[in-house]
């Protein structure tokens, strides 16, 4: 049963209901891939001058696969300027759980024409895992000040806002009702915030980094120039708060943050309400 007013429960070419991932990959893979296309935002296929059918550019090249495997409820979404490129524009990845949900698991939407920040690696070039393998401190420097993100290694295309309603609306065709997701940073979970998240675990925390963020408190305090990360007024924006905590001024890992969005409604959460947008 679809919840989004005009929603229709999606079907194979032959009528049959599908209701999960693992259903969809059940299918010949034209049908699968033509189904998970509905979830890539219009704005690439324009912009990159894919053909929505067969998924290629003016160049006869192949610029999106799909990673869909039988007998699994799996799905990861690659789309390419070119099959040489280090990094996709679009790479989402999505699976089912086992309370007939969906798990938001990762969505980068990268602009492939902007500089590359070196973050994704140690300073010997090898894959830091997020850094749970090591930092490559000169990257971030670089990365914050040109405005980005922890964990950002181009500026986005600013597509998620177009990304997420038909995300939904997908989800809520397969009958589920809740879309889960673990954000990997404090802007992460901001920024879900602001699209109707709630928590399912992390809110208290999420409420007393506001809290010691605040003037006089004891994050707010280590604001002391001690590392680039650490500078006085980080306390005041999303941007500032987010590198702060990367670099460990919590003294504790970001960690255990889980996330549901309730198809269909907003939470109205804002932990941060107070923030600088500049």
């Amino acid at each position: 049963m679809t919840r989004l007013p005009g929603n229709r429960q999606l079907t194979d070419s032959k009528g049959n209901p599908l209701f999960t991932l693992r259903d969809i990959n059940s299918l010949q893979k034209k049908e699968k891939d033509c189904l998970y296309s509905k979830i890539i935002p219009g704005r690439l296929f324009s912009m990159f001058s894919i053909s929505p059918e067969s998924f290629r550019g003016n160049d006869g090249e192949r610029k999106i696969h799909f990673i869909a495997p039988e007998g699994l409820g799996f799905c990861r979404i690659e789309v390419r300027n070119s099959p040489v490129d280090r990094d996709p524009v679009f790479f989402l990845e999505i699976t089912d759980t086992h309370y007939h949900q969906m798990e938001l698991a990762f969505c980068i939407i990268n602009d492939p024409g902007s500089p590359r920040f070196n973050v994704d690696v140690d300073e010997n070039g090898r894959n830091n895992c997020f850094t749970t393998l090591g930092r490559n401190i000169p990257e971030e420097i670089r990365a914050m000040e040109a405005g980005l993100f922890p964990n950002q290694i181009h500026r986005g295309l600013q597509m998620f806002s177009e990304f997420l309603p038909m995300f939904e609306s997908f989800v809520d065709s397969l009958g589920m009702e809740i879309i889960v997701a673990e954000p990997l940073s404090y802007d992460n979970a901001i920024r879900y915030e602001r699209y109707g998240f709630d928590y399912i675990t992390g809110k208290r925390l999420m409420l007393e980094i506001n809290e010691g963020f605040r003037k006089g408190n004891i994050y707010q305090r280590r604001l002391d120039g001690s590392s680039p990360f650490r500078r006085a007024g980080f306390e005041t924006t999303v941007h500032g708060r987010s590198w702060a905590i990367h670099d460990g001024i919590l003294e504790k890992p970001w960690d255990g943050i889980r996330i549901y969005l309730q198809v269909g409604q907003n939470a109205g959460i804002d932990t941060f309400p107070e923030r600088n947008t500049k």
